[in-house]
């Protein structure tokens, strides 16, 4: 069973070790990119927008980002929307719904704020974390892609909620 819950202080290291770890061993991410520090400081990113983890267990299996679109951790959510980032799930708990569970937590919290929307960024060479997106009906947004640092584009993705 996936239990999913919000991050405490104690789980930040793991999270901020597996969010690192996928994107750098997924080729997403450079080790030594200000980006991959961005990954590991989860306490950051938990004191400016909500830090979830996916738990089987007593094992931390997965996390991901939910911000609202006044938040810093927001690049493309407008008003009425939200954004979620830095989806990461261990290899070991790849291909069992772990990813899914927290697609699904992260559009059911956006229904219960009342959000129209959840929007998210992906790399096209994302392609396993792009099937579930695909799966939980998140469509391309092509006037909304943008470039973090120029030569990266990243994809915006939708799903209307309404």
């Amino acid at each position: 069973m996936i239990d999913i819950r919000s991050a405490t202080p104690a789980d930040y290291d793991a999270v901020g070790t597996l969010t690192a770890d996928v994107y750098i061993d997924g080729g997403f991410v450079s080790g030594s990119d200000m980006y991959a520090e961005r990954l590991r400081d989860t306490a950051a990113r938990a004191e400016h927008a909500d830090v979830v983890v996916a738990v089987v267990g007593d094992e931390i299996v997965g996390s991901v980002t939910i911000a609202a679109p006044e938040s810093q951790f927001a690049d493309v959510a407008e008003q009425g929307e939200l954004e979620f980032r830095m989806l990461a799930v261990a290899p070991s708990a790849r291909g069992k719904g772990v990813g899914s569970a927290l697609v699904r937590h992260v559009l059911d919290v956006a229904y219960d704020r009342g959000d129209r929307a959840v929007v998210i960024s992906t790399q096209a060479d994302m392609v396993d974390a792009r099937r579930i997106y695909d799966r939980n009906g998140f469509v391309p947004a092509p006037e909304r892609n943008w470039e973090p640092v120029p030569g990266m584009e990243l994809t915006a993705l939708v799903r209307e909620l309404v």
